[in-house]
C-alpha cells in the first residue's frame, strides 16, 4: 500500500478537539477546574508510571481511582506505594463518576483495544498505552468511534515529551538539519527469564515491546515510508521469544533503522536516535536520562558550527509532559498534535516491524 493510498484508506480526520462543558465553563478570569481522570489496568508496564504522574499533578487532576478486577492482582499491590491510598472502583462506578472525563487505559496489552472501545463508547477521552494491540482493524474500528464523537486518543509513547526528542522536532521543523537521509535507532535491555515468558504471549518480540517508542519519533519526522522490512531473530534455541529485531524503513530519499533486543547487557545505556541531514546530525543517547550533541555545518541560531552537547531542560517526569498537553487539549486550549491517521500509521509499521503482518497488504 503506498503512501498516498494509505492516507486516503484511513482518512478519519484529524484528532478532534473536544469542547466539553467542563472546558467551556473555565472563563478566563477563573481557575481551571481539575479534570477528573481514572485509571483501568494495573498490569502493564507503564500503570504504575501513569498513577504516579497523575497524583502528582493534583492542580491539573482530579484522580478517582483505579479499577483492577483481579483480586489476587490487587492484593498484590493494594498496599504499594504507587497505589496506596487511591480508590479501587470497578469499571462500572468509574464510568458512573460524576464529571469523569479521561480513562488511563493500563491493562495488559491483549485487553487493551476491548477496554479503550469500552471507553470511548461511554464518551470518555483515554490515554491508551502501547503497543495498540495486535489487531489493527479493531485499532481503526476505535479510532473511527473517537472521530465521530470528538474524542481524543492520546497514546503512551513516552518519548513524545522528552526534552531530547522535543528539541530534535523542534530543529527539524526549523530546517536546521536540512534534508533528512538517516535516521538510527536503538531501544534494548535485558530482561529475565519471567519477563521472556511474559513477552512470548506476544508474537512480536521485543519491537512489538519496546521497539514501537522509536518508530512513533520516526513518522513524526519523516512520515509514512514506501516500505518496511524487518528482520527477526531467536537468539536462544527452542525459545519462542523474537528477542533480536531489525527493521529497515524505506523513503523515496532516505532510509531509517530501528533495532530492538532484550538480550543487551545494561542496554539502557545504550538506548539511541541519530538523525542525520544535509546539514547536521543529532543523537540522543542515552534516551534517559537525555544527553543530546547537536552537529551543525554552519553556524545556526544559538549554536555554533561543528559538534557540541545541547544542554536539556531538565524532565519533570517520563509521563508529566504528556498528562500536562492533554489538560489543555482537553480544556480546548491547543489543538493535539498526534492525529488519527499518524497513530494509524504508526501502528501499522510497528505490525510489520514485529513481523505481524506484511506492509503492503491492505
Amino acid at each position: 500500500m503506498l503512501r498516498r493510498h494509505f492516507m486516503q484508506n484511513f482518512a478519519v480526520g484529524s484528532s478532534v478537539v473536544s469542547l466539553s462543558p467542563l472546558a467551556l465553563a473555565n472563563k478566563p478570569d477563573q481557575p481551571a477546574t481539575r479534570i477528573k481522570v481514572g485509571q483501568i489496568g494495573t498490569r502493564h508496564a507503564h500503570a504504575g508510571g501513569q498513577i504516579n504522574t497523575l497524583r502528582a499533578l493534583p492542580d491539573l487532576y482530579d484522580f478517582v481511582g483505579y479499577v483492577e478486577p483481579d483480586e489476587s492482582r490487587y492484593k498484590q499491590i493494594a498496599d504499594t506505594a504507587v497505589y496506596r491510598g487511591a480508590k479501587r472502583l470497578t469499571e462500572k462506578e468509574l464510568f458512573s463518576t460524576p464529571g469523569l472525563q479521561v480513562v488511563a487505559v493500563e491493562t495488559e496489552v491483549c485487553n487493551l483495544l476491548s477496554t479503550a472501545q469500552r471507553c470511548i463508547d461511554a464518551g470518555f477521552h483515554i490515554h491508551l498505552d502501547k503497543p495498540a494491540g495486535e489487531s489493527l482493524p479493531q485499532l481503526e474500528k476505535l479510532h473511527r468511534a473517537a472521530a465521530e464523537k470528538s474524542l481524543t486518543i492520546q497514546m503512551g509513547y513516552m518519548f513524545r515529551y522528552n526534552p531530547a526528542f522535543q528539541f530534535l522536532f523542534q530543529a527539524n521543523q526549523n530546517g536546521w538539519l536540512g534534508d533528512l537521509f538517516e535516521v538510527h535507532g536503538v531501544m534494548s535491555k535485558k530482561v529475565s527469564v519471567t519477563r521472556r515468558q511474559q513477552l512470548a504471549r506476544y508474537a512480536g518480540g521485543s519491537m512489538f515491546e519496546l521497539g514501537c517508542h522509536l518508530i512513533d519519533p520516526l513518522f513524526h519526522l519523516l512520515g509514512v515510508p514506501d516500505n518496511v522490512v524487518s528482520y527477526n531473530r531467536q537468539t536462544i534455541k527452542d525459545d519462542p521469544l523474537f528477542d533480536n529485531m531489525l527493521s529497515v524503513f524505506e523513503y523515496p530519499r532516505a532510509t531509517a533503522t530501528i533495532r530492538s533486543s532484550v538480550v543487551e547487557v545494561n542496554g539502557s545505556r545504550r538506548r539511541q536516535f541519530v538523525v542525520c541531514g544535509s546539514k547536521g546530525t543529532i543523537e540522543i543517547k542515552p534516551l534517559e536520562p537525555a544527553a543530546l550533541t547537536l552537529t551543525l555545518e554552519k553556524a545556526t541560531g544559538d549554536f555554533k558550527a561543528g559538534t557540541q552537547v545541547v544542554k536539556l531542560p531538565k524532565s519533570e517526569g517520563r509521563y508529566h509532559g504528556c498528562w500536562k498537553e492533554f489538560a489543555q487539549v482537553i480544556r480546548g486550549e491547543k489543538s493535539f498534535p498526534y492525529t488519527h491517521q499518524h497513530d494509524l500509521a504508526v501502528q501499522k509499521a510497528v505490525l510489520t516491524a514485529s513481523g505481524l503482518r506484511k506492509w503492503n497488504d491492505a
